[in-house]
């Protein structure tokens, strides 16, 4: 009776035991908050064909550019690196899948032993015969062929999710990967864009030169004829040679230029060739930014963020699952002899089958820790998905008022350029019929050229704003 008593107090303990093992900690689980205004700001159309879905090789009409994107995607080290991360990612999933399926080991073994006579082994060697008539032998050979296989029931799903958020993982590094060759794109095109802009900034330096070489040259005549003194002579070449000393800079950042798509393109000095930059549109007409919606289609950090977060939800059901039994079979099938001649003997077939649950029963820190860890993973990816998606709608934001206001600037300081540089023959006309002072020739001459200057920044600032409009929407990686 004592004994019954004992037996069911364990019965009772160890239910309490198990039940209290399958308690799961309390965590947070965040629902993403999609709320994304139904049209940008200052826009108000329905039309929902999009610029980003535009492949780069249309959107792009320089040969010269298309030649320089195409050997960067082919040579450049940072996407080959993230190539071998998809790599890795492809084997994780396999790696995964094959968790959940049996395991297979065959091998061959052998070996000898030889047991102490006053050993309990040893007793029963002595007392017993291996064979009819025939002593154990000393020592005792052992050869034994076999195959076991394992196989965990995955009974709550847990490899399977494994599986699956391995799977969300390895799509989301591809959509990383595109979003990579969006950048990369786009960086070469900026810098071709800037090398473009160089060349243009070294022929209005060399015509701001020439006119005032020219001038120079009728000032120090006037000053041989006594009309001017050397202070008139010494500032037109001051002047002059500021102008010269402007072209230095500027190649230097010409060849930094090239050397930054060198190394994105993977390769060592050569030419960059590159066409004239002129006033045509970077943009096809019509030009349609589309809706806001569409951004989550389209652009691939936005698809890479929605993939990591389906990814961490799934992580917290692995995570959950390590709080309950799991399942598991064990099999064993061979042939086993103290003989080789006797190995493959219908009499030497050895064979075993067991089952058993484990769980998780006292000193449960690791597995808590890991499923609280996983709750705050999903969490953060939930906020960094809300984040790629402000930032997604503010970066197009920001590019179609550029395009407005930069359109705008351009042709307001195009007329300004206009006016200055008509200013230059007038200025110069006035001098000679001692109507103007040098001063005013000077002066008019260096705000033609910092007119020139700022036009030509200003076209760069609408290349790169109607580029990273492109880039904004998605396009680039298709």
């Amino acid at each position: 009776m004592k004994n019954n008593n004992i037996l069911s107090l364990l019965t009772v303990l160890s239910a309490g035991l198990i039940l209290n093992a399958c308690k799961l900690p309390v965590i947070s689980i965040k629902d993403t908050n999609i709320s994304l205004p139904l049209f940008y700001t200052g826009t108000a159309t329905t039309d929902t064909s999009l610029a980003g879905t535009i492949a780069w090789r249309k959107y792009f009409n320089d040969p010269f550019l298309i030649s320089l994107i195409d050997t960067a995607l082919q040579n450049n080290q940072e996407l080959r690196i993230i190539l071998q991360e998809i790599e890795v990612g492809k084997n994780e999933v396999k790696a995964r899948r094959g968790e959940y399926l049996p395991f297979v080991n065959a091998g061959f073994t052998t070996g000898f032993e030889k047991s102490g006579q006053y050993t309990r082994n040893g007793a029963v060697e002595e007392a017993l015969e291996i064979k009819e008539g025939h002593k154990f032998p000393k020592p005792l050979p052992d050869v034994l062929l076999a195959a076991n296989a394992s196989w965990e029931l995955d009974v709550w799903k847990k490899l399977r999710n494994a599986k699956k958020s391995a799977v969300l993982s390895y799509l989301a590094s591809i959509e990383g990967k595109n979003f990579m060759v969006t950048q990369l794109v786009s960086e070469i095109a900026s810098a071709y864009y800037e090398l473009q802009t160089f060349d243009n900034l070294l022929n209005i330096l060399n015509s701001s030169i020439e006119i005032q070489s020219n001038t120079l040259s009728v000032i120090r005549k006037e000053k041989d004829a006594a009309k001017v003194s050397q202070l008139a002579v010494n500032r037109f070449e001051a002047q002059l040679l500021n102008t010269q000393n402007l072209q230095y800079s500027i190649r230097q950042q010409i060849v930094e230029t090239e050397n930054r798509i060198h190394f994105l393109s993977g390769k060592y000095l050569s030419k960059i060739q590159r066409s004239v930059m002129t006033d045509n549109p970077l943009l096809p007409e019509p030009f349609t930014a589309g809706i806001p919606s569409q951004l989550l289609q389209n652009r691939p950090d936005l698809k890479q963020a929605a993939l990591e977060l389906e990814a961490s939800k799934l992580n917290i059901e692995v995570a959950k699952a390590n709080f309950y039994p799991s399942f598991r079979l064990t099999a064993g099938l061979g042939f086993q002899s103290f003989n080789p001649v006797f190995l493959l003997s219908p009499a030497s077939v050895l064979y075993n089958l067991a089952g058993d649950i484990t769980m998780p029963v006292i000193n449960r820190n690791a597995i808590q820790a890991i499923y609280q860890n996983a709750s705050a993973k999903q969490i953060q990816a939930v906020y960094n998905y809300e984040r790629a998606i402000l930032k997604a709608y503010i970066e197009v934001l920001n590019q179609l008022n550029g395009i407005d206001n930069y359109t705008k600037s351009y042709q307001t300081k195009e007329r300004e350029v206009n006016i200055l540089s008509n200013s230059i023959a007038i200025s110069n006309n006035l001098y000679r019929a001692a109507r103007a002072d040098y001063a005013e020739v000077l002066l008019t001459q260096k705000e033609a050229i910092e007119s020139k200057i700022d036009l030509n920044e200003i076209q760069l600032k609408q290349k790169l704003t109607k580029l990273n409009l492109y880039k904004s929407l998605g396009g680039g990686w298709n």
